[in-house]
C-alpha cells in the first residue's frame, strides 16, 4: 500500500514539474505588464524625457525596473531587429521590409506615436544670423552652401561648422531623409559629437557652429511654461520661405510645432516586439498614458496625444 502511494506522489510531482516548465518561459523572462526588470534601447536625443518617464514610471510601479540603453538610432532599432530588446524609442517607424521580416517569423510589431519634436538649429550666442530659411539649411548640408555669406549676405563670419550629436544619430537620419530626399549629406565641415549635450557644449565655443540637435534639449525647466531657452546658446528661426525674415520665421516651440508654422518636424515613436505583452509594452503604454503624455508636454515638445489648445494673444 506503502508502495503504491510512493509511486503516486512521484507521478504528481513529475507532472506538476512538467508543468511549472511549460508555464516558465523559453527565453527566461518573468516581467509582467507592471512588475520585473528589462533593457530598451533609446536613440539618446531624447535621453532627457526617457529619464523623466522612468523616474515617474518607477515611483507608481515599485516591482518594475525599466533600464535604458541610450545609442544612436540605427544601434537602437538594430538591438531591437536582433531580439535583444523588445522595445526601442527612435524618431521613425518600422521600415515595410522590417514589419514584413517579423510577420515572416509569426511577430506582430508595433509602433506606439508619442510625441513631436522639433529639430533645432543652434548657434553661438555671438552669432546674430538667426533667422535660416528651410532652403538654406538643405544647402549647408549639400555642400552648397560653405560659409555664413552664403546663406546670410554681408556676414563676416567664415566657414560653416556643422555638429551633430553622431553620425548615425536620428537627427542625421532625419535630415538625410526628410531634407536631402536621401541623398547623403555633403558639408566639408562636419562634426560629430558623441552626445546632444556635447554639441551644445561645442556651439558654445565656436562662433562659426551651427548645431543640429533634438529641441527638449533646449528647454530651461525653471520655466513651467516652456517658453524658455537656455541663454548660453542662440536657437535659430526657421522658415518655410525662401528668404527668412524675423516675420515669417519660427523656433521650435511647442505651440509652433502645433499650429505647423516651425518646419522641421519628427515623430517620436516606442517601436514594440514583445509577443509576451510583459513590462516593454507596460512601459510604452505608460508613456502614451495621461500621465506620460503630461511629461512629454512639461518637457517642451508636443505630446502627441493630449488635447492641446493654443491662444494667440496680441501684445502693444
Amino acid at each position: 500500500m506503502y508502495k503504491h502511494l510512493f509511486y503516486g506522489l512521484v507521478g504528481l510531482s513529475l507532472i506538476f514539474g512538467l508543468s511549472s516548465c511549460e508555464d516558465k518561459p523559453k527565453n527566461g523572462r518573468t516581467d509582467t505588464y507592471s512588475s520585473g526588470s528589462i533593457t530598451f534601447a533609446a536613440d539618446e536625443s531624447f535621453h532627457p524625457i526617457i529619464d523623466e518617464e522612468i523616474d515617474v514610471f518607477h515611483s507608481i510601479y515599485r516591482d518594475a525596473h525599466v533600464t535604458p540603453i541610450y545609442t544612436n538610432e540605427i544601434d537602437a532599432v538594430n538591438l531591437l531587429l536582433s531580439d535583444s530588446v523588445c522595445l526601442a524609442i527612435a524618431s521613425r517607424d518600422f521600415t515595410k521590409s522590417e514589419y514584413e521580416n517579423y510577420r515572416s517569423r509569426g511577430f506582430s510589431p508595433r509602433a506606439i506615436k508619442l510625441a513631436k519634436d522639433g529639430l533645432a538649429f543652434i548657434i553661438n550666442n555671438q552669432n546674430t544670423d538667426s533667422c535660416i530659411s528651410v532652403k538654406n539649411i538643405k544647402r549647408i548640408l549639400s555642400g552648397e552652401a560653405k560659409n555664413w555669406s552664403d546663406v546670410a549676405p554681408g556676414s563676416k563670419r567664415g566657414e560653416i561648422v556643422v555638429c551633430f550629436d553622431n553620425k548615425q544619430s536620428s537627427a542625421v537620419h532625419f535630415c538625410v531623409d526628410s531634407l536631402l530626399g536621401g541623398k547623403p549629406i555633403n558639408s566639408p565641415n562636419i562634426v560629430a559629437a558623441k552626445t546632444s549635450k556635447e554639441v551644445i557644449q561645442y556651439v558654445r565655443e565656436t562662433p562659426d557652429a551651427i548645431g543640429i540637435i533634438g529641441s527638449n534639449w533646449l528647454n530651461d525647466p525653471r520655466d513651467t511654461t516652456n517658453i524658455t531657452f537656455y541663454k548660453d546658446t542662440r536657437v535659430m528661426h526657421v522658415s518655410k520661405k525662401d528668404e527668412a525674415t524675423p516675420d515669417n520665421s519660427y523656433q521650435p516651440y511647442q505651440a509652433y510645432i502645433y499650429n505647423g508654422r516651425y518646419p522641421i518636424v519628427r515623430t517620436v515613436y516606442a517601436l514594440l516586439n514583445d509577443p509576451r505583452q510583459g513590462l516593454p509594452w507596460g512601459f510604452a503604454h505608460f508613456i502614451e498614458s495621461y500621465k506620460g503624455q503630461l511629461i512629454i508636454k512639461r518637457s517642451g515638445i508636443l505630446p502627441i496625444i493630449m488635447d492641446t489648445y493654443v491662444i494667440d494673444v496680441k501684445v502693444n
